[in-house]
């Protein structure tokens, strides 16, 4: 047989070997290599090329970071409040050639140690911490996590608790809760504003003191705001000083018996009144009636005076 016939065919051979021996990795791939059974090291990316014939074998790694889904988790709180929690785990493989090597599937075995980890770290929370320390409680999650995955060659980046399930009676509670400090808040900040009204009222009160008339400007005001609306009555406060001439007109007593501005005061900072000593106390009260419009009111009968027999009116009139 010719040399050259021998030559083509195994030129050939060659040529397909070392074809099939070429591998292409992208960039977020690498190649673990085996050679007869042993880890020699991890490859890539870009063209590797392997020893034909079985001698070396390749397992392709992915480092892109994968998104985990924890199904949801019964649990009960460090309260004993039954909660069920789901979350996501965020996790890459960052060696390789200990991915294939010291775990058998480390998606399975992640997953798992997630769980467990979720639920231990959840039991020793209370329910309040786990509603309003959120972050925290991720953090320690995933700290877990990263610890337990480290040896896989697995990194953890990040652990977040989407959802938190209580049960009715429960959220009824919170409600409940939730409004009881809302109507605290409310009669609180209702209590200072009148509070603070208060405050504002009595130093108008000093004001209107110092100056009368701005009661009447008040009052006048009062007056304008009632008219504003359909009514049809208008009450129109008129000061009792403005009859006073007239009852001291009618009785003689000073000023009817009103107190003026520069006079004293009485016992407790009442005012004291003018009236003199023995005054005829009903006859200024029937002189203030007539004054004010009110008409006359019936004389008492005079007493009778001791030893006179009482006065008979038969109703007879004399002659």
């Amino acid at each position: 047989m010719d040399l050259g016939t021998l030559l083509i065919p195994a030129g050939v051979l060659g040529v397909v070997t070392v074809l099939s021996s070429l591998r292409l990795l992208y960039e977020y791939q690498r190649g673990v290599v085996f050679r007869l059974g042993k880890l020699v090291r991890a490859r890539g990316p870009g063209l590797i090329w392997l020893l034909p014939f079985g001698i070396e074998r390749m397992r392709k790694m992915d480092l892109r970071i994968v998104a985990l889904d924890i199904p949801p988790q019964d649990t009960i709180t460090k309260d004993n409040v039954s909660v069920t929690v789901n979350a996501v785990v965020y996790f890459r493989v960052a060696d390789p050639s200990k991915a294939v090597v010291e775990i058998e599937d480390y998606y399975f075995a992640t997953s798992q140690l997630a769980q467990t980890t979720l639920r231990s770290v959840i039991g020793q929370s209370e329910l309040d911490e786990l509603l309003a320390d959120r972050d925290r409680i991720n953090d320690v999650v995933r700290t877990i996590i990263d610890q337990g995955t480290d040896s896989w060659g697995v990194e953890v980046t990040s652990v977040e608790i989407k959802d938190i399930g209580l049960p009715q009676e429960m959220k009824r509670a919170m409600a409940r809760q939730a409004e009881a400090e809302r109507e605290r808040r409310a009669k609180v900040i209702s209590a200072d504003g009148e509070y603070q009204a208060s405050a504002k009222l009595a130093l108008a009160a000093d004001v209107i003191r110092a100056h009368p008339a701005a009661l009447q400007l008040r009052f006048l005001q009062t007056v304008v705001e009632i008219a504003a609306e359909n009514n049809s009555t208008t009450l129109f406060p008129i000061p009792i000083d403005m009859f006073a001439p007239f009852l001291e007109k009618a009785t003689g007593v000073k000023r009817g018996g009103f107190p003026s501005s520069d006079e004293g005061e009485g016992e407790g900072g009442s005012p004291r009144l003018a009236l003199p000593d023995g005054a005829a106390r009903e006859e200024l009260a029937e002189a203030a009636r007539a004054a004010l419009g009110l008409g006359e009111t019936p004389r008492r009968e005079k007493e009778p005076v001791a030893g006179e027999p009482p006065r008979v009116d038969d109703g007879a009139t004399e002659d």
